[in-house]
């Protein structure tokens, strides 16, 4: 595995953007909860560290990963005052097929949606052989992708900002 004895999850917080009066939504999956939940809390706590008000930062949630495309769509439709939206879930590998196939479309069914809407939407979806390997990534020795979500989240949300001032004349 690639990120085998590394911590991904550190950050510096002076080299990056505040995001305070920012508005966020994290759609988390249900399934594997014990998994997701770690994830979703390191989101939201980097939010909040990096400047989210904790009311700014509205969670949702999904009976599982393949639900995220639906409520991450929905919640940009609906809710157009979001600057930025994480989508939380962790699909882990069987005996069957159904693991290529939920990845493969949750995979692109978000790049779709970053595609049709102008809000950034952050894939967090751990896709592991095996239980450990989610764990392990979900706050364990590995760190935790949530707050690498988060921190994503606050850099696409700072390149929105920029593109918009450059749309309106504005120098970055």
């Amino acid at each position: 595995m690639a990120t085998e004895n590394k911590n991904l999850s550190q950050y510096n917080k002076s080299e990056l953007p505040s995001v305070a009066g920012s508005k966020f939504a994290i759609v988390t999956s249900e399934w594997n909860n014990h998994i997701t939940f770690n994830l979703r809390d390191g989101a939201k706590d980097t939010l909040i560290d990096l400047g989210a008000n904790p009311e700014d930062v509205a969670l949702f949630h999904v009976p599982g990963s393949f639900e995220l495309i639906y409520g991450a769509d929905k919640i940009a439709k609906t809710q157009p005052d979001l600057d930025g939206i994480i989508v939380v879930g962790c699909v882990i590998r069987g005996d069957t097929a159904h693991f290529d196939y939920v990845c493969e479309g949750v995979t692109q069914g978000i790049k779709d949606l970053n595609i049709k809407h102008d809000i950034p939407i952050i894939f967090c979806v751990l896709t592991d052989d095996n239980e450990q390997q989610s764990i392990d990534r979900s706050g364990g020795i590995h760190g935790n992708k949530g707050v690498e979500a988060g921190v994503a989240a606050v850099m696409m949300v700072d390149l929105r900002r920029q593109l918009n001032k450059l749309s309106t004349g504005q120098f970055v």
